[in-house]
């Protein structure tokens, strides 16, 4: 995905700033907030309906009532494959691999390579693999904007593609996680870069995350297809934090770097058996994705969707229902989803935020018994060390954990960011879980061969059009 860069030697911010080029990308950068955004809401619309048309709508026309367990799995089927041949024969490799976790670097993905992007993100999110729309999203939004720029300058300088492609990834993602604030605040902890370089870049940001915050409320209204917002409607009341809650805030971050870990063992692992065979080994990952929902929708009862998708919409009806998940149910439920994780980070295409937030969540409910705790204060510490494990992102995870919980937030913040530093701790001591480079070539095969593409680094650092061609 594109984001700002870490640093830009020899240029001085606060001239920049004063400048009538930089007030001119202000402007361009609002203008840009409108397109870009009610793209991205189409976007996550799409994904919305095609879903409900698969999962819901079209098990009732065809079997004349729900779905049943086995209904994923051609399904998800179908999702690797589609996607396997997206990254492999498609320019760009469909974007980032999840497996590294949230990035930003290198200049915005082309107009080739954006079809990809979005053609891989479509079918990752609409037919059931378990990744978010957050990272596809930022890389289309700095594609874009980088596009618009080249249109109106084909000699543009490479600060204004940096500015204007930053303005289309915060306005992409304006609404999504429930704030343009915290949108715009993961992708500059993300870039890791501060003081005036900071202001530089996110001012245009921020600009246009508002415009675009304003598009999708505005859609949403007009259309009725839905906010697509992350939030809880119903929220467990907090209470005041307790040295026993300090306790478990311990422990809780021990277990969601743990947690994590694992998840990025098993995506890491499996990405040299990916690159063997690439259509092959993706398309039999939707599978196992689609019998760990099946596992789940018949030992529990509850549906598959919820092990399904990147929890964004289930999270809202596993909270307000939390107290009628037994232990057990919400064990097995981890357990799977965390397995579908996996899985989906090793060849998919999306962002690693909101199966962390579910997860979190289902780990907090699970915790919400032990004496002392309470289940705000878990929801809140389970989101949060979950996050700092697979996002190594502390600020952003502690702000995802308490803006969720609303006017509540505040009172459990304690316990979020001693959870969310013992996981940050934790998962960084830890060693690098799977191979990471790729696999050992085959008797006779080009030795470069083993080395696929989406292992070197963003794809932006790519010659454009050098797909996944490794089997």
């Amino acid at each position: 995905m594109s984001g700002p860069p870490a640093s830009t030697p020899g240029m001085d911010p606060a001239v920049v700033i004063r400048s009538k080029p930089y007030i001119a990308a202000l402007v361009l950068a609002a203008l840009l907030g409108v397109p870009i955004s009610a793209i991205a809401y189409g976007f996550l619309a799409l994904v919305a309906t095609i879903q409900r048309y698969i999962f819901d709508g079209l098990p009732n026309q065809v079997l004349g009532g729900p779905a049943p367990a086995w209904w994923p799995l051609p399904w998800l089927v179908l999702c690797g494959l589609l996607t396997a041949l997206t990254i492999r024969y498609l320019p760009g490799t469909g974007g980032h691999s999840p497996a590294f976790g949230f990035k930003t670097g290198g200049g915005p993905p082309n107009g080739r390579e954006l079809v990809g992007i979005i053609l891989a993100a479509l079918t990752t999110l609409s037919l059931g693999a378990v990744l978010g729309p957050e990272a596809p999203l930022i890389a289309i939004g700095g594609g874009l904007g980088a596009l618009a720029v080249h249109l109106v300058k084909k000699d543009a300088p490479p600060m204004a593609l940096t500015i204007m492609a930053s303005a289309g990834s915060f306005a992409a993602i304006s609404t999504l996680l429930g704030s343009p604030v915290l949108g715009a605040f993961l992708i500059m902890e993300a870039a890791g870069i501060g003081g005036m370089t900071l202001s530089l870049v996110a001012l245009p940001g921020l600009l246009a995350s508002g415009v675009g915050a304003l598009v999708f409320v505005g859609l949403d209204g007009w259309t009725g297809l839905g906010s697509f917002s992350l939030a809880l409607p119903v929220v467990p009341p907090a209470e005041p934090p307790t040295l026993a809650t300090l306790g478990w805030a311990v422990i809780m971050g021990a277990a969601g770097a743990l947690l994590g870990w694992l998840i990025r063992w098993v995506g890491l692992s499996l990405r040299p058996v990916v690159h063997l065979n690439r259509v092959l080994v993706t398309s039999a990952l939707g599978l196992l994705i689609g019998l760990t929902a099946m596992a789940y929708q018949l030992i529990s009862g509850h549906s598959f969707t919820q092990v399904l998708f990147s929890g964004q919409d289930a999270l809202p009806e596993l909270v307000e229902h939390a107290a009628d998940y037994p232990l057990g149910v919400l064990v097995l439920l981890i357990a799977c989803k965390t397995l579908a994780y996996g899985l989906s980070l090793s060849a998919f295409r999306g962002g690693p935020v909101f199966p962390s937030m579910f997860i979190g969540a289902a780990l907090g409910i699970a915790a919400s018994g032990l004496p002392g705790m309470n289940l705000a204060a878990a929801i809140g510490m389970g989101i949060g060390a979950m996050c700092a494990a697979m996002l190594r992102l502390p600020l952003t995870s502690t702000l995802l954990a308490t803006l969720l919980l609303g006017v509540d937030g505040v009172a459990v913040t304690p316990q979020v960011v001693v959870a969310v530093a013992v996981a940050f701790v934790i998962a960084n001591v830890l060693p690098t879980p799977g191979p990471r480079p790729g696999p050992t070539p085959r008797p006779g095969a080009d030795p470069k061969a083993s080395v696929a593409p989406d292992d070197v680094g963003p794809v932006q650092n790519r010659a454009p059009g050098k797909a996944d061609h490794a089997k």
